[in-house]
């Protein structure tokens, strides 16, 4: 699979990250892109990003080695239908989308499936559009593969290795468990924290006591709800059917916690929640335990060799203490992708200063 023709259709967040990065490892690389805004387009062109200064018709893209869908997932699904007549035989297209089920029906309807692979980084901001892009969003972040059951191996085998060339890791999953795991670990925790904000809201004094005191484990655990509602409503709509049955099944052991808590069996209620710190702490990074406050920064780094290294001597060079430091492999509602935490709030706000004045850029919760 060659990838010196490359197309984006969406250039937003993720399609612009992943094609700085791609400019970056191949100067010469060609890459054309349409979206649904001529200012980004043109941006782009002026950044020196793309080939073309204003929205291209799909006709364009006839040439094209590698076609990205960035669109939201329906919008995606509009363009396949349009590219089937127009790309090469041997052209590979490919989405960024957070849900694969939808898409890879209609690949198959289409008969597309040699010439789909699916792909979802797990990586993202509450920032989007082009300016927010850059070259670093995808490092060390898990890039999810979803081929289909026609897509010749040698493709999948090309396209990890382009997958890796972003600096992501590579994962290669089956379309429905993708749909299921994400469903799992992502959409449902989103819909539990927005269903705990609506019931607060809801519940509320009219002086709003709940939001003046609101605070600790109400913030951690809502802070999500702060994503996009309009990227939540087409996740809920293009993956209903694995969200669906997940929170059935979050009713079924909500209503077990509930009846532990009604029968007053504390035996039953620690182990309960024993068994869900300690699969909780196999989660964290090594030697992080669950805490009320975190002193913590993200910070976006280069895979380059020494790289680490380099950030932990400048800390250590004036005076700053690292107690914990480690990679963020899933970073699709976070940005950063190095997690770096530290003993108090004074060593975190002298290692924001030694940091930015080196220009290093940071993310804080």
């Amino acid at each position: 699979m060659k990838f010196d023709n490359i197309g984006f259709i969406g250039l937003g967040l993720i399609g612009g990250s992943s094609a700085r990065k791609i400019k970056i490892n191949n100067p010469d690389a060609r890459i054309i892109a349409t979206a649904g805004h001529e200012s980004t387009i043109t941006q782009a062109y002026e950044i020196g990003l793309i080939e073309n200064n204003m929205i291209l018709p799909l006709g364009e893209f006839d040439s094209c080695d590698v076609i990205f869908l960035c669109a939201p997932v329906t919008k995606n699904i509009e363009y396949l239908t349009q590219l089937k007549d127009i790309i090469s035989p041997s052209c590979i297209i490919t989405d960024v989308g957070s849900t694969k089920t939808q898409i890879h029906e209609t690949v198959t309807a289409l008969g597309l499936e040699h010439n789909f692979i699916g792909g979802h980084p797990m990586t993202g901001s509450e920032k989007t559009g082009l300016l927010n892009s850059n070259a670093q969003l995808l490092e060390n972040a898990y890039y999810i593969i979803t081929p289909t059951a026609q897509s010749d191996e040698q493709d999948i085998e090309d396209f990890k290795a382009f997958v890796s060339s972003l600096g992501s890791i590579a994962l290669v999953l089956g379309y429905e468990e993708h749909d299921h795991a994400t469903a799992a670990i992502s959409h449902l925790p989103h819909m539990i924290a927005y269903s705990l904000v609506n019931l607060i809201e809801n519940i509320d004094s009219e002086n709003e006591t709940m939001k003046k005191i609101a605070a600790g484990g109400f913030r951690d655990v809502t802070r999500i709800a702060a994503s996009s509602p309009e990227m939540w409503e087409s996740i809920c709509r293009s993956n209903r059917t694995q969200l669906l049955s997940l929170m059935d099944q979050y009713e079924k052991a909500f209503s077990r916690l509930r009846h532990l808590v009604d029968a007053g069996d504390s035996d039953a209620l620690m182990k309960y929640f024993e068994d869900s710190k300690n699969y909780r702490d196999s989660l964290t990074l090594p030697g992080t335990k669950i805490r009320k406050d975190y002193h913590e920064i993200f910070v976006d780094l280069a895979d380059e060799a020494g790289g680490i290294a380099m950030l932990a001597s400048l800390l250590a060079f004036n005076g700053i203490s690292i107690k914990n430091i480690g990679i963020i492999n899933n970073r699709e509602f976070d940005e950063g992708v190095l997690r770096i935490e530290f003993y108090d709030d004074k060593a975190l706000e002298e290692a924001i200063d030694v940091l930015l004045e080196r220009n290093y850029t940071i993310h804080r919760r």
